[in-house]
């Protein structure tokens, strides 16, 4: 099911949480929804699960709106808090929550054995939630979130407090599910957005600043070509001029004068890997080495974010 949100605003007191986005999330797409604290993600995703009340504009699931209540059986929601009932066992509740989301008795011990293999809870669901770690607690909190099989996931810090080799199963399971589900990631962790998510989209002080692919994202950013070069075999300062003299160069800049390192930058729209091999092979020296510089994820949503 596809989600649309057409000119969505919140506000607490004085504060814009949310001044007026839209943006789509469709079928298969698994978007990563980023921002600092107090940004509006969290707001966004309350009000899409229909948690909290729309001040103005819209949100569609499958043409219809949530404003209508009855599109919340096709959402998990795993809130960033992750609230669990702590003395219930790890199998009473997850039974309780499919009970609560409409799963039927017959199908309910099926769904059940599917979330504790798919979370990995299988050690661990006979004891109190109380009893386990912060880690597994995140793994029974994204077992309810889709006990009921939902068509769209919302996920706010999925992986937090999980250890390494599980944070790679989630982001293998999230990758999986994103395959056939509309799943809005939201994280802190940058890297895992680059290695779970299709689409990032990055919103600062209620409004949304950037949206895109991470290669997107990286090429509106740095805006020109940027590669690094070490050349053998010739005088620093002779390879400088002539490496500025290229059509295709806007900058040369020395990284390393001893070993012939240099960073090039291209003009905008161009590249100049061509012309430096080129080069290189007219004057009789050896590129040894030729490294595209990109911009980091850090480095953007800093830039964007920055208050």
């Amino acid at each position: 099911m596809n989600i649309h949100i057409q000119n969505l605003s919140k506000s607490y007191g004085f504060q814009k949480a949310v001044d007026n986005i839209s943006f789509e999330v469709k079928t298969g797409e698994v978007l990563g929804f980023l921002g600092p604290n107090g940004a509006g993600k969290t707001t966004t995703m309350k009000m899409i699960t229909n948690y909290i009340d729309i001040e103005s504009g819209d949100i569609t699931i499958g043409g219809q709106s949530v404003s209508t209540g009855n599109l919340k059986k096709h959402i998990g929601y795993l809130p960033e808090n992750n609230p669990l009932y702590v003395e219930m066992p790890v199998i009473e509740y997850l039974e309780f929550c499919a009970a609560l989301q409409g799963v039927t008795k017959a199908q309910m011990p099926h769904r059940v054995r599917e979330m504790v293999r798919l979370c990995g809870l299988n050690a661990e669901k006979h004891k109190k939630i109380g009893e386990l770690s912060k880690g597994y607690r995140q793994r029974v909190g994204l077992a309810q979130a889709m006990i009921h099989d939902p068509e769209i996931l919302i996920l706010d810090e999925p992986t937090t407090g999980l250890d390494p080799n599980q944070i790679v199963e989630i982001r293998e399971l999230i990758r999986q599910l994103g395959k056939e589900k509309t799943v809005i990631l939201s994280t802190h962790i940058l890297p895992e957005v680059e290695a779970t998510c299709d689409r990032i989209l990055i919103i600062n002080k209620g409004k949304i600043v950037a949206d895109g692919t991470a290669s997107t994202l990286r090429k509106q950013s740095q805006g020109q070509q940027v590669v690094r070069i070490k050349i053998e075999e010739g005088e620093a300062n002779a390879i400088y001029e002539k490496l500025r003299a290229l059509p295709s160069v806007a900058m040369v800049d020395f990284v390393d004068r001893e070993q012939n390192r240099f960073e090039v930058q291209s003009a905008a729209e161009q590249t100049s890997n061509k012309a430096i091999f080129q080069l290189c092979v007219a004057n009789d020296w050896v590129l040894s080495e030729m490294i595209p510089f990109e911009t980091k994820l850090e480095d953007i949503f800093r830039d964007l974010t920055i208050q």
